[in-house]
């Protein structure tokens, strides 16, 4: 018999573990922010931190040349570690002279200028859009004009706060997640419908209520604008938007009733068959059918105004070269307070209080030098981006080349993460329309017939070429599109020119055959 035996001691062991500065992981977290939302986090810091003050118009020091501070976090890198807050604590006096031009009276602008900016700033915010009104806002204003007394009106309200922003009656939840991984990654969260039952909203009402008195609260419901709202299921989602007087109405009744399917995978033959009507009547009846709304909520739902704030401009410049430019023109300027800096170089001042100063000077310094670390690396990653997609801005998004973020982490001379961070949620405003910076960055795959590698974009383009030139009476199929495109030198497979044709919603060789000619 084996014994095994247990001691208690003392051991060294030597072990690399990497901390990373407060200094840096600010740094990180401000570079990631886009405009909108740092402005949110300057402005929270000028609230909680006494030492900071809003200075407009007054323009930052120049940040220090080095790479020391730069958010270059390297997972292969040597450990970082603290610096010494005393240290730090001790360039109050470099502070104070670095900072010295913005206590002067002089440097600072004028009443009248401030004045300008202010009614700048205030007319621009005049003319931003109110958020519009949602679902809900939208029928309730409508129950005023119904013939309804206090308990169907309460009812009525409990009716409309069950339905979805897309008008339907019910809600999408999260799916229930799985134990399957895809890549070794958990698979983002789906959203899932669950419709609700008029069972349903009787059981969970505060009041007794009949099944009858629900389904009448819903019908008055069903009858508000937007027409089709409060529907259960797509059926009656379309047929709440047919009325006695649209031409080929009993064709419509029947399609909805009976032909959705059909219709969606274009067997018009077998409709034609089933129902006596001409393959040209039925095409008449499905467009008509195509402009009903299947998601009447969207009309009006306030989730659908998106606003965008690009971070970065890029402006074509007489010599036809580009300019990069920064929009941070809503985020206010900050300056430590030259009062506290006076204050905690007072001698004899009480060690707490002292303390409190040293570590609230350390943060606004860290936050300023964060906001001109974000814009030095902002601006660089994009011009990095722009030298590289200049056949993009020059010709159209269907010269975009392939382009990798570490390509332009090499150029920048920075991690990779610096620049996944540094484009992450950000917008640039370009002659060619709005876009955000990760659309810049697409994968690609060398053309066999020329070497020259090709985004993956072009690839897309060239398959919706083919597909408008396609003979619609004979439709290309999946694999006589990999064909065609691998003839034309593009190595792609199967699976990839299905995946493309549902990424843009193209439908199938047999959805797309024309039965007319």
């Amino acid at each position: 018999m084996s014994h095994m035996g247990m001691s208690l001691g003392m051991q060294t062991q030597q072990r690399q573990e990497m901390r990373l500065a407060p200094r840096m992981i600010q740094s990180m977290e401000i570079l990631q922010l886009p405009i909108m939302e740092l402005k949110e986090r300057v402005e929270q810091e000028l609230q909680e931190n006494p030492v900071l003050e809003e200075a407009d118009e007054v323009e930052l020091p120049e940040p220090i040349e080095t790479t020391e501070t730069e958010p270059n976090f390297d997972p292969d890198g040597p450990m970082v570690t603290d610096a010494d807050n005393q240290a730090d604590f001790n360039r109050l006096e470099e502070i104070n002279r670095d900072w010295e031009n913005h206590f002067n009276e002089e440097h600072r602008p004028s009443r009248g200028g401030m004045d300008e900016e202010s009614d700048r700033k205030h007319d621009a915010m005049q003319n931003m859009p109110t958020r519009p009104p949602s679902l809900h806002d939208h029928l309730a204003e409508q129950l005023a004009y119904l013939d309804a007394d206090p308990e169907q009106y309460e009812l009525l309200t409990y009716v409309i706060s069950h339905l979805a922003d897309n008008g339907w009656l019910g809600a999408f939840v999260d799916k229930e997640p799985d134990d399957e991984k895809k890549n070794g990654r958990k698979k983002k969260t789906e959203k899932t419908w669950v419709p609700h039952t008029l069972e349903d909203l009787v059981a969970n009402y505060s009041k007794p209520v009949s099944l009858h008195e629900m389904e009448g609260a819903l019908a008055m419901i069903q009858r508000l604008d937007p027409p089709g709202v409060g529907a259960r299921d797509l059926k009656e989602c379309l047929l709440l938007q047919l009325t006695p007087d649209m031409p080929q109405h009993d064709l419509l009744r029947v399609l909805i009733l009976d032909h959705l399917e059909d219709l969606d995978q274009n067997r018009l033959p077998i409709i034609e068959k089933k129902t006596g009507h001409s393959v040209e009547e039925i095409l008449e009846a499905r467009e008509l059918l195509m402009s009903f709304n299947t998601h009447p909520g969207s009309i009006v739902s306030a989730k659908d105004t998106q606003y965008i704030n690009p971070d970065v401009v890029v402006e074509r410049n007489d010599k036809g070269d580009y300019d990069v430019r920064l929009t941070d023109d809503w985020l206010p300027e900050i300056r430590i307070s030259r009062q506290y800096i006076e204050l905690a170089r007072q001698k004899g001042l009480d060690p707490k209080t002292k303390d409190f100063l040293r570590r609230k000077i350390n943060s606004a310094e860290w936050l300023a030098d964060a906001i001109r670390q974000r814009r030095n690396t902002l601006e660089r990653v994009t011009r990095a981006i722009v030298e590289h997609q200049r056949a993009f801005l020059d010709l159209g998004p269907e010269h975009i080349r392939p382009l990798k973020m570490q390509q332009i982490a090499d150029q920048v001379k920075v991690h990779v993460t610096t620049v996944s961070r540094a484009v992450d949620d950000k917008w640039a405003q370009t002659p060619r329309g709005v876009f955000p910076l990760k659309r810049f960055f697409v994968g690609g795959a060398e053309n066999q017939l020329t070497n020259e590698d090709v985004a993956y974009e072009t690839i897309r383009n060239k398959l919706l070429e083919m597909i408008g030139a396609e003979d619609k009476t004979n439709p290309l199929s999946d694999d006589e599109l990999v064909k065609k495109l691998n003839e034309a030198g593009f190595p792609v497979k199967r699976r990839t020119v299905t995946k493309y044709r549902m990424m843009l919603n193209i439908p199938s060789s047999r959805q797309r055959k024309d039965w007319t000619k």
